[in-house]
């Protein structure tokens, strides 16, 4: 099985639900999930925006898992592949296979994207399509992670102060701490 786009109006469905003030930016992204759902197909010519997933992965001490990237360490994002059944499973996957993270957990009644964000066309580098993010939120001990990832650098824990991204960190600083 692999991630429908039924199961991403669902998630927007859900995350809108719980912020509204986010739906204006998450309606093209919707309007074509909706599209594909109804229609079985793109018709889009592959102009639709790109779906990725991330497992944001944040351990006792509120760091957050983070793996090499060319210019120093970033959060694991993934295009849902067939073998995928939802978009958190998608997230875990490259985890998973990159630094072999293992018994994680999601805060209860939470299952659902904590942040969803939307990158414009040509801010990323993924091409000209709108870039829609879907941030799941789990917790692990950081002895989760292969040690090997963290000694060679492949991966660390970053404490929650220092991730980049303004719209993340505010989020994960309100479920986390309560700020």
């Amino acid at each position: 099985m692999s991630v429908g786009e039924d199961q991403i109006v669902r998630e927007l469905n859900r995350y809108i639900h719980r912020h509204p003030e986010d739906q204006m930016a998450l309606m093209p992204a919707y309007d074509a999930a909706l599209d594909h759902s109804r229609r079985q197909a793109c018709t889009h010519s592959q102009r639709c925006p790109l779906v990725m997933a991330a497992a944001v992965v944040v351990d006792e001490q509120d760091r957050v898992l983070c793996l090499r990237y060319e210019r120093g360490f970033a959060l694991a994002e993934a295009e849902p592949e067939d073998e995928d059944n939802s978009l958190a499973e998608a997230a875990l996957r490259l985890l998973a296979e990159e630094v072999g993270i293992r018994d994680v957990w999601t805060q209860p009644a939470d299952e659902g994207p904590f942040l969803v964000d939307v990158t414009e066309p040509r801010r990323h580098t993924y091409g000209p399509r709108l870039r829609v993010g879907f941030r799941y939120l789990f917790r692990a001990h950081s002895g989760a992670v292969f040690p090997s990832a963290i000694e060679t650098g492949a991966a660390s824990w970053v404490p929650l102060a220092e991730i980049g991204i303004t719209s993340l960190r505010s989020r994960l600083e309100s479920l986390l701490i309560g700020i």
